[in-house]
Order: C-alpha cells, then sequence, then structure tokens
C-alpha cells in the first residue's frame, strides 16, 4: 500500500525525523490559510499523487501552467495560483504513463535553504533477508539513471535484525555521503530512527530523494515515499487510514474486497488463474504468442464459486479485454467450482469476447461437462499452450 508524501513525512515524524513543516490542502480555497501558517518567505507548492517525477511532470491542461507539478512560490499570491492551477488538474510523469493522475490535494510546504542534496532509500533484501540501504551523492535525481550513467556513486549496504543498526552503519551512511563532524553524528542517528520506522511500521520501501543539507548544518527529509506490506496491514489501522483509494486502480479495489491477487496490466486478454506461478506463465506464454495479458489475476488455491465469479466480473469490467483465458490447475482448487463461477459470472455479465477455458486437475471431467451442457460458445483447450494459441487466434479472428 502507497501513500502521499505528506503522510509520509507525518510517519516518519513520528519516529524523530526531521521533515519541513507543512499544510495538505484539498481545495484552492484553503491555499492562504495554510500558507500563513507557515513562516515563508518561500513555500513549494507539492502536487500528491502515487508516483515519482512531480518536479519534471507536465499538466495536460493548458491552465495549469507550465511550472510542472512541484512549484516553488514567492509570495501567498503565488501559492494562491499555483493552487487554483494544479488542484484537478492530470499531472503527466514519467511513473503514471501518458494518462497521467489527476492532482486532488496538494503539500503546502516550508521552503528550505539547500547546500546538499543526497538520495537515500530502504528495502527489504531478499537474497539477504536484511533491510538494505541504498544512498548516494546523486541526490534529487533518478536513482535509475544514476545507476546506469555512474554506479560507483551508489553504496548498497544491509542492517543484521538479529543487531539493529549499530554505530558503524551511521559511520558507513556518513562515509558514503561525505559527511563529517557533527553532520556526521546527524546520519548516525537519522539511520537509527529511519530503520526502526521502517520495522516497527512494516515498510516494504521508504524512498528519500532528496535528503539535503540546509545551509544552517541540518539534515532533512525534504521528500518521502513510503510503501507498505500489504500482509501487515492488520497491525496498523492508522496506516490503513491513510489509503487514498482515489489513486488506485477501481479494478484492483474490487477484488481485494474478495481476497482476489490482482493487477491490472495494459494488454487486452484477461486471465484467470489459480497460483501465482501458473498466472506468471499464463501471461509468458500469452506474449510468447504476440499478445499482451490484461492483467494477473489469482484466484487463490481455495477459492469460492462466489470468488470466481468476482473474479469474472472483474475481468469483463476491463474496456480493453478482447478475449479471456481461464486457466486453472485442480489441487486444492475444484474444476467444478471454477466452472460453475464461470457460467455464474457470465449470466450475470454477459458474454461478449471469445473465452477458452483450460481445466485440469481435482473434479477436471465434471468441470468440463458443466461447460459443455452450459450452451455457452466456449473454446475448450487441452493445455496450456494450446489455450494461449486458441485465445490468441480467437481475438485476432475477432478484431
Amino acid at each position: 500500500m502507497n501513500i502521499h508524501e505528506y503522510q509520509a513525512k507525518a510517519v516518519l515524524k513520528e519516529f524523530g525525523v526531521p521533515v519541513s513543516r507543512g499544510k495538505a490542502i484539498f481545495s484552492a480555497s484553503e491555499a492562504e490559510a495554510a500558507a500563513r501558517e507557515l513562516p515563508g518567505p518561500l513555500w513549494v507548492v507539492k502536487s500528491q499523487i502515487h508516483a515519482g517525477g512531480r518536479g519534471k511532470g507536465k499538466f495536460k491542461e493548458e491552465a495549469a501552467g507550465e511550472k510542472g507539478g512541484v512549484r516553488l512560490a514567492k509570495s501567498i499570491d503565488e501559492v494562491k495560483t499555483f493552487a487554483q492551477q494544479m488542484l484537478g488538474n492530470t499531472l503527466v510523469t514519467i511513473q503514471t504513463g501518458p494518462a497521467g493522475k489527476q492532482v486532488n490535494r496538494l503539500y503546502i510546504e516550508d521552503g528550505s535553504d539547500i547546500e546538499k542534496e543526497f538520495y537515500l532509500s530502504a528495502l527489504v533484501d531478499r537474497e539477504t533477508s536484511r533491510i538494505a540501504f541504498v544512498v548516494s551523492t546523486e541526490g534529487g535525481m533518478d536513482i535509475e539513471e544514476v545507476a546506469h550513467n555512474t554506479p560507483e556513486k551508489i553504496v548498497t549496504f544491509t542492517v543484521d535484525p538479529a543487531t539493529g543498526v549499530m554505530p558503524h552503519h551511521g559511520r558507513t551512511l556518513a562515509k558514503a555521503l561525505g559527511l563529517t563532524g557533527d553532520l556526521a553524528k546527524q546520519a548516525g542517528v537519522l539511520i537509527e530512527k529511519l530503520f526502526r520506522a521502517f520495522v516497527e511500521k512494516d515498510m516494504e520501501m521508504l524512498e528519500i530523494n532528496p535528503l539535503i543539507i540546509t545551509k544552517q548544518g541540518e539534515l532533512k527529509a525534504l521528500d518521502a515515499k513510503v510503501s507498505f506490506d500489504g500482509n501487515a496491514l492488520y497491525r496498523h489501522p492508522d496506516i490503513v487510514a491513510l489509503r487514498d483509494e482515489t489513486e488506485e486502480d477501481a479494478k484492483e479495489i474490487e477484488a481485494s474486497k474478495y481476497d482476489l491477487a490482482y493487477i491490472a496490466l495494459d494488454g487486452n486478454i484477461g486471465c484467470m488463474v489459480n497460483g501465482a506461478g501458473l498466472a506468471m506463465a499464463t501471461l509468458d506464454i500469452i506474449k510468447l504468442y504476440g499478445m499482451e495479458p490484461a492483467n494477473f489475476l489469482d484466484v487463490g488455491g481455495g477459492a469460492s464459486e462466489e470468488k470466481v465469479t468476482a473474479a469474472f466480473k472483474i475481468i469483463t469490467a476491463d474496456p480493453n479485454v478482447k478475449g479471456i483465458l481461464v486457466n486453472i490447475f485442480g489441487g486444492i482448487m475444484k474444476c467444478d467450482v471454477i466452472a460453475r463461477g464461470v457460467l455464474a459470472a457470465v449470466k450475470a455479465v454477459g458474454l461478449q469476447v471469445p473465452l477458452v477455458v483450460r481445466l485440469e486437475g481435482t473434479n477436471v471431467e465434471e468441470g468440463k461437462q458443466i461447460i459443455r451442457e452450459s450452451g455457452l460458445n466456449v473454446i475448450p483447450a487441452d493445455d496450456l499452450d494450446d489455450a494461449a494459441q486458441k485465445i490468441v487466434n480467437a481475438v485476432k479472428a475477432a478484431a
């Protein structure tokens, strides 16, 4: 689960991480009051969307101006103008894709005197079963660009969960960023606070870009991007309360209500599969035969008829879907349950596109018989390779 920058900074502030003062607003009428709560004389007006590259992004609408999604205001009147231009308009960044995202909230933040910018992130390193910190002196830039052009400027180190942060981690961070004296001490304190926040809040990823040194000699998180482990959210109702569903795909929200593992993709062949590995193989073989999957959807090993029906409805709700492939290998999951769920969904929403069904495993003959006797125009398949070829050919023939 992702949250907005201002929410991430509020979480980090709970752990003592230094951040700038700021105020989130949801309408242009709130801009002046928010700006007056801050000392000025500079204010930063930041679009709040779940995507990076906001500063370099561009709004689709001419009325939004040409200055991108993060703007420096030198007066309260400018804050008001920027708020009016940005709110409600669509911001396109390198991470949103061409469709962009509508800006529904802004963060009005106190300006900072920046001496130097760094990059810092923390994430779970599954190879070492530790939390890894990635730092670079090249802050304020796309870290992918730094990794490609100057990889020597990126330093990575891990923290053993058995010991937590030790003094040498602080020294490693300070050395990597070229910090000495009081700034080196601040680095040691900062990494302790970030590690504690990461662990206690079950974060998956924490990115601060940039981490800055102010002209007053202080380390400060000028930006913050945080995502949380969805499997641990039951422990954090305070984090769940921060969820902004307007930033998420409506189909993914609906899928979460039924505990379905669903991710929307850009293709046109909808997939319903059980098991993550089989789902990935299904996506791969669709691409192998020249088309793109419209989704990743794992109904799980013990899905009910209701769950299967919901999954089918979610797939057909995507207007980009031109064909559907159901690929079920029944172990715990029973093929007759899948068949009944597909039939129930088809009766509820109709079937406007080709449908290929491959069933194998527990109660497979019962499942095939249910589909055969349904009277539906369903294309049966013998195995995964056969199923992929049939759905690709069917979609091409219907085009």
